[in-house]
Protein backbone atom coordinates (compact mmCIF):
# COMPACT_ATOMS: atom_id res chain seq x y z
CA UNK A 1 0.00 0.00 0.00
CA UNK A 2 1.11 3.51 -0.65
CA UNK A 3 -0.33 5.73 2.03
CA UNK A 4 0.43 9.40 1.64
CA UNK A 5 1.34 11.06 4.90
CA UNK A 6 1.21 14.82 4.97
CA UNK A 7 3.81 16.39 7.19
CA UNK A 8 3.00 19.90 8.35
CA UNK A 9 5.21 22.37 10.12
CA UNK A 10 6.54 21.34 13.52
CA UNK A 11 5.82 23.21 16.75
CA UNK A 12 8.92 25.42 16.56
CA UNK A 13 8.04 26.47 13.02
CA UNK A 14 4.45 27.33 13.93
CA UNK A 15 5.65 29.33 16.94
CA UNK A 16 8.12 31.34 14.85
CA UNK A 17 5.49 31.97 12.19
CA UNK A 18 3.06 33.09 14.86
CA UNK A 19 5.68 35.45 16.29
CA UNK A 20 6.32 36.93 12.84
CA UNK A 21 2.68 37.98 12.69
CA UNK A 22 2.50 39.16 16.32
CA UNK A 23 5.69 41.22 16.15
CA UNK A 24 3.96 43.43 13.58
CA UNK A 25 1.73 44.83 16.32
CA UNK A 26 4.68 45.95 18.41
CA UNK A 27 7.67 46.42 16.09
CA UNK A 28 6.15 47.18 12.70
CA UNK A 29 8.11 45.55 9.92
CA UNK A 30 11.32 45.00 11.95
CA UNK A 31 10.26 41.79 13.76
CA UNK A 32 8.95 40.05 10.66
CA UNK A 33 12.03 41.13 8.68
CA UNK A 34 14.41 39.68 11.29
CA UNK A 35 12.55 36.35 11.41
CA UNK A 36 12.37 36.21 7.61
CA UNK A 37 16.09 36.95 7.19
CA UNK A 38 17.11 34.38 9.80
CA UNK A 39 14.73 31.53 8.92
CA UNK A 40 13.80 31.84 5.23
CA UNK A 41 16.35 29.19 4.22
CA UNK A 42 15.67 26.84 7.15
CA UNK A 43 11.89 26.53 6.94
CA UNK A 44 9.61 27.18 3.99
CA UNK A 45 6.60 27.68 6.27
CA UNK A 46 8.31 30.21 8.54
CA UNK A 47 9.80 31.99 5.53
CA UNK A 48 6.45 32.23 3.78
CA UNK A 49 4.59 33.49 6.86
CA UNK A 50 7.30 35.98 7.84
CA UNK A 51 7.39 37.32 4.28
CA UNK A 52 3.61 37.69 4.25
CA UNK A 53 3.73 39.55 7.58
CA UNK A 54 6.61 41.71 6.31
CA UNK A 55 4.72 42.69 3.16
CA UNK A 56 1.65 43.57 5.23
CA UNK A 57 3.68 45.72 7.61
CA UNK A 58 5.31 47.56 4.69
CA UNK A 59 1.84 48.19 3.28
CA UNK A 60 0.71 49.56 6.64
CA UNK A 61 3.80 51.76 6.85
CA UNK A 62 2.88 53.26 3.48
CA UNK A 63 -0.65 53.77 4.78
CA UNK A 64 0.68 55.61 7.82
CA UNK A 65 2.81 57.86 5.58
CA UNK A 66 -0.23 58.67 3.44
CA UNK A 67 -2.31 59.31 6.56
CA UNK A 68 0.43 61.62 7.83
CA UNK A 69 0.39 63.59 4.59
CA UNK A 70 -3.41 63.80 4.71
CA UNK A 71 -3.45 64.79 8.39
CA UNK A 72 -3.53 68.48 7.49
CA UNK A 73 -6.88 67.83 5.78
CA UNK A 74 -8.11 66.01 8.90
CA UNK A 75 -8.69 62.88 6.80
CA UNK A 76 -5.42 61.42 8.04
CA UNK A 77 -6.51 61.78 11.64
CA UNK A 78 -9.35 59.37 10.92
CA UNK A 79 -7.07 56.97 9.05
CA UNK A 80 -4.55 56.51 11.90
CA UNK A 81 -6.91 54.65 14.27
CA UNK A 82 -8.40 52.67 11.38
CA UNK A 83 -4.94 51.48 10.32
CA UNK A 84 -4.06 50.62 13.93
CA UNK A 85 -7.22 48.52 14.36
CA UNK A 86 -6.67 46.76 11.03
CA UNK A 87 -3.10 45.97 12.05
CA UNK A 88 -4.23 44.55 15.37
CA UNK A 89 -7.06 42.43 13.92
CA UNK A 90 -5.21 41.03 10.90
CA UNK A 91 -2.00 40.30 12.83
CA UNK A 92 -3.99 38.37 15.43
CA UNK A 93 -5.80 36.44 12.69
CA UNK A 94 -2.46 35.63 11.06
CA UNK A 95 -0.97 34.51 14.36
CA UNK A 96 -3.91 32.23 15.13
CA UNK A 97 -3.75 30.69 11.67
CA UNK A 98 0.02 30.20 11.86
CA UNK A 99 -0.25 28.60 15.30
CA UNK A 100 -2.52 25.98 13.73
CA UNK A 101 0.05 25.32 11.00
CA UNK A 102 -2.02 26.94 8.26
CA UNK A 103 -0.77 29.61 5.90
CA UNK A 104 -2.39 33.04 6.23
CA UNK A 105 -2.73 35.58 3.46
CA UNK A 106 -3.58 39.14 4.44
CA UNK A 107 -6.68 40.44 2.63
CA UNK A 108 -4.87 43.51 1.39
CA UNK A 109 -1.11 43.78 1.19
CA UNK A 110 1.27 44.91 -1.47
CA UNK A 111 3.42 41.89 -2.30
CA UNK A 112 6.60 43.92 -2.76
CA UNK A 113 8.97 41.19 -1.61
CA UNK A 114 8.78 37.69 -3.01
Amino acid sequence: MSDIIEVGPNRDETNLAMLAHLFGIFTGFIGAMVIWLLKKDDSAFVGQEALEALNFQITLMLGYVIAGVLAFLLIGLVLFPILFILNLVFCLMGAISASKGKAYRYPFALRLLK
